[in-house]
């Protein structure tokens, strides 16, 4: 199972609009759905509980009033229930229904808007993503459609986090910047503030499109830092640094490997020889941001998680990172 969604006899609980996805998996719709016919599509309109933990000791059963487990209500009592994870008394579960209320609070209200959802694992781990209206134009010929994606989970350590995620139309790239702090919109625990930090973050919409228009300045930016073959080898060298471990081969021929992917995309990758993005920092982004998306552990497993929440979402906001430091470099020289 190289997609890591969760499967319910044989069927992904996930919604998509427009291209099938890579894995040919979920239920397609077609055009953005509302709120409502996402969830349904999704197959996440269920419920998680918090159910009491035991623990035995010599005949006896000893309750462990401290901690709880969190477990899907429509699979409570059968052999098969997943426990998504072990918490504390003060632990709020942020059921699937509530994300998609708050989301549409936060991204307009009941209009079609949503694009994809679904669930990974075994149902611990949800995600929602809308598109907005608006698009960011790099240049006359590359345009980023403005996605905002939630996520969180039922696993006890997951967080909610509100984040932007422009599509690069050109190729498909996620432009993936949400662990930057300057571009993620919102984060609140599981905990009993959960529901103030939610409503904190709904008054602070405004700046869910400040965040766009500093996101637009600094690509824009990049198009304007010209790069060489040596520029972009010692930027990929950062993006992907060799390991600590002197002795692990393998792990230095993989990187060199990836580096050595990067650097052709920076030339040949898809946008990247319009007369405005051909040999500069932005091309240079846009090769790690398509190799992470289209040709990294494309066949193995985990694949959506890594790109989307893990690695490879690190990755491409290493890559960010390091562009910005680039170029803030340049500025002051």
């Amino acid at each position: 199972m190289p997609h890591d969604l969760y499967m319910d006899n044989d069927k992904a609980r996930m919604m998509f609009v427009d291209e099938l996805p890579w894995h040919g998996l979920g239920t397609p719709l077609d055009g953005p759905a509302t709120s409502a016919e996402a969830i349904k599509a999704a197959g996440l309109d269920w419920t998680v509980r918090k159910v009491p933990l035991f623990a035995i000791e010599g005949t006896g059963v000893v309750p462990l009033n401290a901690h709880k487990g969190i477990v899907p209500e429509d699979r409570w009592g059968k052999p098969d229930c997943p426990v998504f994870g072990i918490v504390g008394r003060d632990y709020q579960p942020l059921q699937n229904v509530e994300a998609f209320e708050f989301f549409d609070s936060v991204v307009g209200g009941a209009k079609a808007i949503y694009h994809t959802a679904g669930a990974l694992g075994k149902g611990e781990r949800i995600w929602i993503l809308a598109k907005l209206n608006d698009m960011m134009e790099v240049t006359e010929s590359d345009m980023l459609e403005n996605y905002v994606l939630l996520s969180t989970g039922h696993d006890g350590r997951t967080a909610i986090k509100i984040t932007l995620t422009p599509v690069r139309v050109v190729c498909q790239n996620t432009l993936t910047v949400a662990l930057s702090r300057g571009h993620e919109i919102a984060r609140a625990h599981h905990n009993r503030n959960m529901g103030r930090h939610l409503d904190h973050a709904r008054s602070q919409i405004r700046s869910l499109m400040n965040g766009f228009a500093n996101l637009q300045d600094s690509f824009r930016a990049m198009t304007q830092y010209p790069m060489d073959d040596k520029a972009v080898e010692r930027y990929v060298e950062r993006v992907f640094p060799l390991p600590a471990r002197t002795d692990d081969s393998k792990k230095a021929e993989r990187v060199n490997i990836e580096r050595d992917k990067c650097a052709q995309l920076f030339r040949h990758g898809k946008g990247n020889d319009d007369s405005e993005a051909r040999g500069t920092l932005w091309a240079a982004y846009n090769g790690v941001t398509e190799y992470v998306d289209h040709w990294r552990s494309r066949s193995k497993q985990r694949h959506m998680h890594n790109v989307c929440f893990g690695n490879g979402y690190r990755i491409k906001n290493r890559a960010f990172q390091l562009a910005n430091e680039i170029m803030g470099r340049f500025t002051q020289n």
